[in-house]
């Protein structure tokens, strides 16, 4: 029998989605165990920091990193499993686009500390304390990682090898992914291991291809059709700016897209690219039709338009974040 590859599992900025999703394999899992050892897995095994920095360069197959790059720790940790990594895997939407955690990008640091330590309902911090890199103690310094302003997906810190996108990974992706491994049939480095069509082309509804003249938020529509694309009852779905693979998960359970899986090849800006359909929808190239009161009234009725259209891309964007002074 051949020797087993050596995988590592490893977790930065993110919420442990992930880390769920690789169990959602369910018997897939075995899989795993007969062709490779685990050697690290924070939320599994209790393996520290030193054991990876101990061994040699290259010494893990495959590093399967989800998480943007929100700390000094990150950082850390990206450039050490790079180092002792042959294939590093950006898995999940965070390593790969910056995902949710990346909209902070629209803060700074202290904005966020002084959100999450001071403003917040349920926050009792009279002394106004907020975190420290370190801090003299009886029994000496305590130390944290630095928290960056800025918010990096995995790829703006260390080479990636391959992309596995999705909030998170669809179980059938993450399958294709280990089947590869297994066989060794991987595709070109730099792949995103994902469809290259957009995920309208998987959705089952049916696209009449509307103008819209209002949009709505999903609630304000007390009964949607579950028959009909969301895009033609004035419904934002991000579909058609968005990659496929997830096989239509959320619009199944009717909840429009929101754009996990990342922007499709053609497209260098998620957002830029749903905002350009969203023009085309509502027939603004003909917007000499259209007084600019009425334009401004259209796209009023489009809320939180960097959290509808950047959800899960605004790290990885043209934009990336807002420019601090």
């Amino acid at each position: 029998m051949s020797e087993k590859l050596k995988i590592t599992f490893y977790w930065a900025a993110s919420c442990g989605g992930c880390e769920v999703a690789v169990l959602d394999i369910n018997e897939k899992i075995l899989d795993v165990v007969a062709i490779a050892d685990i050697l690290f897995w924070p939320v599994a095994l209790d393996i520290k920091y030193k054991d990876i920095e101990a061994m040699p360069d290259k010494h893990i197959d495959v590093t399967f990193f989800n998480g943007g790059i929100r700390t000094s720790e990150g950082e850390h940790m990206a450039n050490l499993f790079r180092r002792k990594t042959k294939t590093l895997v950006a898995f999940g939407s965070c390593a790969c686009t910056g995902s949710i955690p990346g909209l902070a990008n629209l803060s700074n640091k202290d904005e966020i500390f002084q959100t999450a330590y001071m403003d917040t309902i349920s926050t009792v911090n009279p002394d106004k304390i907020v975190p420290k890199t370190s801090i003299n103690v009886e029994e000496g310094i305590l130390t944290l990682p630095e928290f960056y302003n800025t918010l990096k997906t995995l790829d703006q810190t260390v080479e990636v090898d391959y992309y596995l996108p999705g909030c998170p990974p669809p179980v059938k992706l993450i399958s294709t992914a280990i089947d590869a491994i297994a066989s060794g049939d991987l595709p070109p480095k730099g792949s995103i291991i994902a469809p290259v069509t957009a995920l309208c082309d998987e959705c089952p509804r049916e696209k009449q291809d509307k103008d819209v003249t209002a949009f709505k938020r999903p609630y304000e529509i007390l009964n949607t059709d579950p028959n009909l694309c969301f895009l033609d009852q004035g419904i934002i779905c991000m579909g058609i700016a968005t990659r496929s693979g997830c096989e239509a998960a959320c619009l199944s359970a009717n909840w429009p897209c929101t754009g996990c899986g990342g922007a499709t090849p053609e497209s260098k800006d998620q957002g830029m690219n749903m905002v350009s359909a969203i023009a085309s929808m509502a027939g603004l190239e003909n917007e000499e039709n259209l007084s600019d009161q009425e334009l401004e009234s259209l796209f009023d009725q489009i809320k939180d338009p960097m959290g509808t259209f950047y959800m899960y891309s605004l790290a990885d964007s043209i934009l990336k974040r807002r420019v601090i002074k």
